[in-house]
């Protein structure tokens, strides 16, 4: 665990499946001085858990079992102005227990997390003064411009002025809780960076930003089919919880999880956008080595055993795996990996669970 990690395993847990830590410097400095490093990481609690949310999760795990002291944000008033769950408080509030639950079942130790719902922090007119810091030291073209991170584009500010206050609230939460390091996908980095623009302004702590790639949509998209900073084009192509087909959720059904993946967009040789080659890298691969099975007929060459994901992706880049055979081994790791949470979440939280449901349906 954590105790026992030398300062460059911690480093490396940390920063490994990142697309960046802004700065792995200022994170170093932090612990060779022994500071008691704070983190968080803010969700909005807006429906059932899907594996695109794993990443940042794993993440979390490794964040937790680093020593870092890790706060979980339930963002339920943000949830509410983003009109998640229709509006619907009390629904919010139950999807914000849901997350919980699966992070526990994969093993993270909640026990060593301190669990804050934004109600707390609302509550608090110490809160909404440093947000109205914040506001007077960002221009409104900033904060429009932030808007992105809670997926809306940059008019639908003009149409509901509640969205423009959420980027503030954004970094007012890391102001107010007193963090070192803000975790989050690279979607939400507009919002990080103005964190760390006006903390010194403000005599607050500059954060530490920690990005997590976004998993593509299962149907798939490109580059080309989008336009923006390359945040804001991954955060258009990610798998979305509104767009259930282009997610596996961690409720799914065996043969949910089969056929969305069997039907999954994963071009022969094809890397960039590839939802298939992303799972395998950022989940089933997260820890290496691993053993990694794909099994084939004979005629097709025979099984193969895989132990790295840079392995698997030149074998795929080569044209030596079909998609088919890759989608197959695929499935088969993420229905062992799902099973299990989907069970236990299902016990214990099954009526927490059909609420949300109901409303998605």
């Amino acid at each position: 665990m954590w105790w026992s990690l030398d300062l460059n395993t911690k480093m490396e847990v940390i920063s490994r499946n990142t697309v960046e830590v802004v700065t792995l410097e200022e994170l170093r400095s932090k612990f060779e001085v022994g500071y008691k490093v704070k983190g968080y990481l803010g969700f909005e609690p807006s429906g059932l858990f899907h594996i695109g949310w794993l990443i940042w999760a794993l993440k979390y795990r490794d964040l937790v079992n680093a020593g870092v002291e890790m706060y979980l944000l339930e963002a339920t008033w943000h949830a509410w102005i983003n009109d998640k769950l229709g509006g619907d408080m009390e629904l919010i509030r139950t999807a914000a227990k849901h997350v919980v639950s699966v992070l526990k079942y994969i093993g993270v130790d909640i026990d060593r997390v301190r669990v804050v719902d934004a109600e707390e922090l609302v509550s608090d007119r110490e809160y909404w003064g440093i947000l109205i810091k914040v506001a007077k030291s960002a221009s409104l073209a900033r904060v429009r411009r932030a808007l992105t991170i809670m997926g809306r584009k940059i008019e639908e500010g003009e149409a509901d002025f509640s969205k423009l206050i959420y980027p503030l609230m954004q970094v007012s939460d890391i102001f107010y809780l007193g963090l070192d390091i803000a975790l989050g996908g690279l979607d939400q980095r507009k919002a990080h960076m103005l964190a760390r623009d006006v903390a010194e302004k403000l005599g607050f702590k500059k954060p530490i930003a920690i990005h997590t790639p976004l998993l593509t949509s299962l149907q798939g998209t490109s580059r080309m089919d989008h336009k923006g900073e390359l945040d804001e084009v991954l955060s258009d192509s990610k798998m979305s919880k509104s767009r259930p087909e282009s997610a596996i959720f961690i409720t799914d059904s065996d043969e949910a999880i089969r056929s969305k993946i069997m039907n999954a967009y994963c071009p022969l040789r094809q890397v960039d956008f590839n939802p298939i080659l992303e799972i395998a890298k950022y989940i089933i691969f997260y820890e290496e080595p691993r053993d990694f099975i794909i099994e084939r007929k004979a005629k097709y060459g025979g099984p193969l055993e895989i132990t790295t994901y840079k392995e698997l992706e030149e074998l795929y880049v080569a044209g030596s795996l079909h998609p088919l055979d890759l989608k197959s081994a695929v499935a088969k790791y993420v229905v062992d990996m799902i099973r299990p949470i989907r069970d236990n979440v299902f016990r214990e939280y099954g009526d927490m669970v059909s609420k949300i449901t109901s409303h998605h349906q």
